[in-house]
C-alpha cells in the first residue's frame, strides 16, 4: 500500500491551494492529488469543438480534471466578503478579509491581471444601488478580479508545473470510490480501480461535481450534515448594450431580490460581459453555464438568476431534487433548452425560426429551442420573471421580448459538513473543502478554504 502524508481528492482551486500552503510552509511533505478527470492540457470538449450536442463524456472535460470547474469558467475573483459562499461563518472579520487579499496576491504571482471592477466610480455604484433599492432589489458592492477564461488556464497551468517541481504526486483520471476510517480517524482512500492509498491526513474538495459522492460517503461515515438551500433557475442572454451601465461599473452586478408572490430569494450569478453560454455535464445532466473570455469577446452578456429553496424535514435530498429538475430539461430537450422570453409569455414554445427572427443570436448554438415552462416549477419560474421586470427598472431593456432564457442551471453544493473552524470533519484528520463541501461558491472562497486546511495540516506537521 502507497503511503502518503497527504492525499487531496480533487484538483480544483481548493485542493490546489492546499497544496500551495502546504509545500510553501512544510518542506519534505509527501502529498497527492486525485481528480477523476483529465490533466489540463487534455481538457478539450468535443460538443464545443464540433458544434454538437453534448456527447455525454464520462468525465465531463468543462468541469472534472486539474483546475476543476474553474478552468474553463471565465475566472471572476471576488474581493469582497460578502459573496461567494460561507466561509465567513468559519473566520472572524479581521481573518476573513486578510485571508480573501491573501489569495489575490497568490493569484497574482501566477499571472492575474492586477485590475479589479467595483473600486472605482463609487458613485456611480451608489446610484445604481439606489435604483436598484426602488425597483426593490439589493446590489451588494463586489469588487472583482476577472482572469478571464484562457488566461485562467494559464494561471492553473502554472500553479500545477510548481508544485510538480515541489515534489507533490498528480493523478488525474483516477476516481476516489471511498474514504477510509479507523478507530475514529482516517487513514487513507481506495479509487475507483480499488487501489488502497493511505495517508495521515485526506483533504476532499470534490468540487461540485462531486458534491453528491461526498454526501453519499458523508452519510456512510455516519457524519453530520446541514442542508444548504437549492439552487435552480435560467441563464439569462441579452444585447451586451444593455447591460453596459452595470457592467462597465461593477463588472458583475451582485442583485439580490425577494419575489413579491412566494418570497422566494433570487439573486444573480456568474454575469459574463461579451461572454457566451456553454454546457456541462455533471453525471450525464446536462445544465448551462457562462463565461467570459480573456481574449475575445461577443456582442451578448449572460448571467444566470437562481431561486434558492431551503427544504425542511423530512427532505434531505436538495441534490437529488434538482438533478431531477435538470433531468426534465434533458429529457425534453436533449440537453440544454432556450426560449425567447417573447414566446414565454405568449405562452407558446420557441422554434428555431423564431429565435432566428430574435434580435440576440444566441452564443450556444446546441440548445434546442423549447419550452421551458414544462421543466421549472411554476413558484420557480413565476420568482424569475418577477425579477427580471425589477431588474428592467435599473437597465431598461432586459425585460425584452428578444431575451434569451436558457435552462436549466443547478448549482449542487447543497449539503454542508459539520467542521470546526479549521475544517475539519468529525472524524480526526479528515477535512472537507470548496464548493462540494457546501461551504463555497466560488473561485475566491474555495482556494481560501483550501488554503486554511493546508496551513492547518503544515502546522500539526511541525
Amino acid at each position: 500500500m502507497k503511503k502518503y502524508d497527504c492525499i487531496i481528492v480533487g484538483a480544483g482551486p481548493a485542493g490546489i491551494f492546499c497544496a500551495l500552503e502546504l509545500v510553501r510552509r512544510k518542506k519534505g511533505l509527501n502529498i497527492l492529488i486525485l481528480d477523476k478527470g483529465q490533466d489540463l492540457k487534455d481538457r478539450k470538449c468535443p460538443s464545443r469543438e464540433k458544434n454538437a450536442p453534448c456527447f455525454g463524456c464520462a468525465s465531463c472535460a468543462v468541469i472534472s480534471g486539474w483546475g476543476g470547474a474553474g478552468a474553463f469558467s471565465d475566472g471572476k475573483l471576488a474581493y469582497s466578503t460578502e459573496v461567494g459562499g460561507m466561509l465567513g461563518s468559519y473566520l472572524d472579520r479581521q481573518e476573513f478579509e486578510e485571508g480573501i487579499k491573501y489569495i489575490h496576491d497568490i493569484y497574482l504571482e501566477f499571472g492575474a491581471p492586477r485590475k479589479i471592477y467595483g473600486l472605482e466610480n463609487l458613485e456611480q455604484i451608489e446610484l445604481l444601488q439606489k435604483k436598484a433599492a426602488l425597483a426593490g432589489m439589493r446590489l451588494v458592492p463586489a469588487p472583482v478580479r476577472h482572469l478571464g477564461t484562457g488566461r485562467t488556464k494559464e494561471i492553473l497551468q502554472g500553479m500545477q508545473d510548481y508544485l510538480l517541481q515541489q515534489g507533490v504526486s498528480v493523478k488525474t483520471k483516477t476516481a476516489v470510490e471511498s474514504i477510509e476510517v479507523k478507530d475514529g480517524s482516517v487513514v487513507g482512500v481506495t479509487t475507483a480501480d480499488g487501489e488502497q492509498l493511505a495517508a495521515k491526513y485526506v483533504v476532499c474538495a470534490p468540487g461540485r461535481n462531486g458534491a453528491e459522492w461526498l454526501v453519499e460517503e458523508a452519510e456512510r461515515l455516519g457524519l453530520e450534515r446541514a442542508i444548504n438551500p437549492v439552487d435552480i433557475g435560467l441563464r439569462i442572454e441579452l444585447s451586451a448594450a444593455v447591460m453596459e451601465q452595470i457592467t462597465d461599473l461593477t463588472y458583475e452586478g451582485k442583485f439580490l431580490f425577494t419575489s413579491p408572490t412566494f418570497e422566494d430569494r433570487v439573486r444573480t450569478f456568474c454575469m459574463n460581459p461579451y461572454g457566451e453560454v456553454v454546457m456541462e455535464n455533471t453525471d450525464g445532466l446536462v445544465t448551462v453555464n457562462g463565461h467570459t473570455h480573456a481574449d475575445y469577446k461577443t456582442e451578448n452578456t449572460n448571467f444566470a438568476l437562481l431561486v434558492s429553496k431551503t427544504f425542511t424535514e423530512p427532505f434531505k435530498q436538495p441534490i437529488t431534487y434538482g438533478k431531477y429538475i435538470a433531468s426534465l430539461a434533458n429529457m425534453l430537450g436533449g440537453g440544454v433548452i432556450v426560449q425567447r422570453l417573447g414566446d414565454l409569455m405568449k405562452g407558446r414554445r420557441s422554434t428555431a425560426e423564431r429565435i432566428e427572427k430574435g434580435m440576440v443570436v444566441p452564443t450556444l448554438k446546441e440548445a434546442t429551442p423549447g419550452d421551458l415552462s414544462l421543466v421549472l416549477p411554476y413558484r420557480h419560474f413565476l420568482a424569475i420573471i418577477e425579477m427580471l421586470k425589477a431588474m428592467d427598472q435599473v437597465a431598461p431593456g432586459i425585460y425584452s421580448p428578444h431575451t434569451l432564457l436558457y435552462g436549466v442551471e443547478v448549482k449542487f453544493y447543497s449539503s454542508r459538513l459539520k467542521v470546526s473552524r479549521k475544517l475539519e470533519t468529525q472524524l480526526k484528520n479528515l477535512f472537507v473543502a470548496g464548493d462540494g463541501a457546501g461551504i463555497t461558491r466560488g473561485l475566491t472562497q474555495a482556494s481560501l478554504s483550501g488554503a486554511i486546511i493546508g496551513r492547518e495540516i503544515a502546522d500539526r506537521s511541525s
